[in-house]
């Protein structure tokens, strides 16, 4: 087996009972369907128990869910909790900014080719509405990103690229559009609870992420932010009996919207979801997103020099811009065979457009990577 010396992970190896995945499975794959964490499964199995027994007797419960899912998610990104929504999954986010701010034939957008399609097509489709869209390459230096800005009204892009792992430098982005007065919104699926990041710090003025990747919560549940002074520009456009602000008199028909992002909710919330996802949320507050970061950092480190010393490609550039996505490819070797290999012996990749993605999480081992290496 192939061994690298001198790699360790001991905060990661810290929180390995948190995730019994560990006993079954080495999962590379966070960046698909990331396996619960062990305090969302628990809290996610104490409400169906609960509801099971109780019905809805501890509705307060719920109601409490809800309020901490945004004050936890409100911590992790240094927002305010009234500026938190939550949302069925990231593309609802992206739909709820994109289709709700009134876009006028002649505007200008800045959006990046390489996204996943849920950062993309929403915003093509504004083109028949007469908005044009400048197409950059994340690769693109800040001087690029500069002059694109000048004189667009919405710059999108997303945290970490789902392919290449590419992560952007927010803070720059962000910078450029408060200068240019550009809306600065952010995909952040991909790096969300696995690495910083400050709305504040970065000027960010929506952003948009699900809970089951790097937040090892839950499908169907995510969040939505929106920074306080741009409610106003985002009309709701699913509107249901919670969206006002008298939603909780039944009789009222006054339909007046909520005075923060809770506006965007429409209707009965997933319940079950925002336990476990608030559970994972709150997990990671507390074990620390910038322990996680260099944990996730270490091991892909460790993956990149091992996979290039058997000869594979690794795609994109590594330095500042890593992040806990990587993919790789030999010339020799088809990839879905090699991900077949890998899941036959347990560990958990995916094959993405022709390239090996791996994407360990922060409690993978050292160890794992080797074995995972000493496959391919």
């Amino acid at each position: 087996m192939l061994k690298r010396v001198g790699y360790r992970n001991p905060f990661g190896e810290a929180h390995r009972s948190q995730f019994p995945v560990t006993s079954r499975l080495i999962y590379l794959n966070h960046a698909a369907v990331a396996p619960l964490a062990k305090p969302a499964a628990d809290a996610m199995s104490w409400l169906a128990a609960d509801a099971c027994e109780f019905g809805s007797f501890h509705y307060g419960k719920w109601l409490d869910a809800y309020e901490q899912l945004r004050v936890q998610t409100a911590r992790m990104i240094g927002a305010q909790r009234d500026e938190i929504a939550i949302v069925k999954n990231t593309s609802e986010g992206i739909a709820t900014v994109a289709l709700g701010i009134d876009w006028r034939a002649g505007d200008k957008l800045v959006c990046f080719r390489e996204e996943f399609p849920a950062n993309y097509y929403p915003w093509q489709r504004l083109e028949p509405r007469g908005v044009r869209i400048e197409w950059l390459s994340i690769e693109d230096p800040p001087e690029r990103i500069e002059a694109a800005a000048r004189g667009a009204r919405l710059l999108a892009v997303s945290f970490v690229n789902y392919l290449s792992g590419h992560r952007v430098d927010l803070d720059v982005i962000g910078e450029i559009c408060h200068r240019h007065g550009v809306f600065f919104f952010v995909d952040a699926i991909q790096g969300l609870g696995a690495f910083p990041l400050d709305v504040e710090r970065s000027r960010i003025d929506a952003l948009s992420a699900d809970g089951h990747k790097w937040l090892l919560g839950p499908e169907g549940c995510g969040v939505l932010y929106v920074r306080r002074g741009r409610l106003e520009e985002i009309e709701p456009v699913e509107f249901g009996w919670t969206n006002a602000a008298s939603y909780a008199d039944y009789a009222s028909r006054d339909m007046t919207l909520r005075p923060d992002a809770g506006r965007y909710e429409c209707g009965t919330l997933n319940t079950i979801g925002i336990f476990g996802l608030l559970a994972s949320i709150r997990y990671l507050n507390e074990a620390g997103i910038g322990q996680v970061a260099e944990s996730v950092l270490g091991l892909t480190r460790h993956l990149v020099e091992g996979a290039q010393s058997k000869g594979y490609e690794v795609l994109g550039k590594r330095g500042p811009s890593a992040s806990g996505i990587v993919s790789i490819r030999h010339p020799e070797t088809d990839s879905r065979e090699v991900v077949k290999r890998l899941r036959d012996a347990g560990i958990i990749t995916a094959p993405r457009q022709g390239w090996v993605r791996t994407s360990p999480h922060f409690y993978i081992t050292h160890g794992e990577i080797d074995r995972m290496l000493d496959l391919l």
